[in-house]
């Protein structure tokens, strides 16, 4: 088995494509993997450089240690902040950018992501986490939205994708109430699509993202499309949707190699005919 390491400028972020996986590593155990002003921009880069990257058909991403994000660095907030000239105007414009070119892009990619959770998702962690196509929990593992904790309200999507995977009335509680979710519950309420034991956490997660970065590439990408306009529309424009991209999945080689594999009794061996 042979792994490309990639160079992401900090330590902090670690990276490796492994049989078109890749898997991305926050780097921060001393921090909980808390975000940082290197962390955070690199992450950033290789969300958008993998976005058409050839080499890449799924991104597994995780934490060293006991944790998977702890979302932002508290130290650095409040009374403890650098002094800024810059208007709430201006910081909330810096903050649109920043949010829409992480948990934004994420969403956006029309590659399948998985997040691997060893430990907490807290914060701007869980965002994250919940921007992820799937969510492999550890036993040992949490999530908690946090921000009430520290006088926030929230930020990163937590709002959308906290709603769209639990429902209304459960992100209300677990926003308003800040109350941390272990793994069991995470798994019953849906948070969480698996929990496994911890030391079979890494070989899950990579087998999961192994079988889904070697399926059919555009089936994966119009799949997200139709799950994606399905929150946002009538079911006869969801209908009319999907029957445009089922036509356009039918026109593609992935399509014709796998009735081409069932006809012969053989695994299909899909190379897809775009790489975003």
């Amino acid at each position: 088995m042979t792994e490309q390491h990639i160079d992401t400028g900090t330590q902090e972020l670690l990276c490796v494509i492994r049989e078109r996986v890749a898997i991305i590593t926050l780097n921060r155990p001393h921090a909980k993997n808390s975000l940082s002003s290197e962390l955070t921009p690199a992450l950033r880069k290789l969300i958008r450089d993998f976005k058409n990257d050839t080499r890449v058909g799924a991104l597994l991403i995780t934490g060293t240690g006991d944790a998977f994000c702890s979302g932002g660095d508290v130290k650095g907030m409040g009374d403890n902040a650098t002094p800024t000239q810059r208007t709430p105007e201006e910081r909330t414009a810096d903050l649109r950018v920043k949010q829409r070119t992480f948990t934004g892009a994420l969403v956006a990619l029309r590659k399948p992501t998985i997040a691997a959770l060893p430990g907490v998702a807290a914060g701007a962690g869980m965002s994250l986490a919940l921007a992820c196509d799937l969510r492999i929990a550890a036993e040992t593992a949490s999530l908690v939205t946090a921000y009430l904790r520290i006088g926030f309200s929230g930020d990163y999507g937590i709002s959308w994708l906290l709603t769209r995977t639990v429902g209304p009335a459960r992100a209300r509680e677990l926003l308003l109430t800040s109350k941390r979710v272990d793994a069991g519950t995470a798994l019953a309420i849906g948070l969480v699509n698996e929990v496994v034991p911890d030391t079979e956490l890494g070989a899950r997660a990579f087998a999961l993202a192994k079988s889904l970065a070697d399926g059919p590439r555009d089936a994966i990408r119009l799949i997200k499309d139709n799950l994606d306009q399905a929150m946002l529309v009538d079911f006869e424009t969801s209908l009319d949707g999907e029957a445009a991209r089922m036509i356009e999945a039918g026109q593609s080689p992935d399509h014709k190699e796998a009735v081409r594999a069932f006809i012969e009794k053989r695994k299909p061996v899909f190379g897809g005919a775009r790489a975003s």
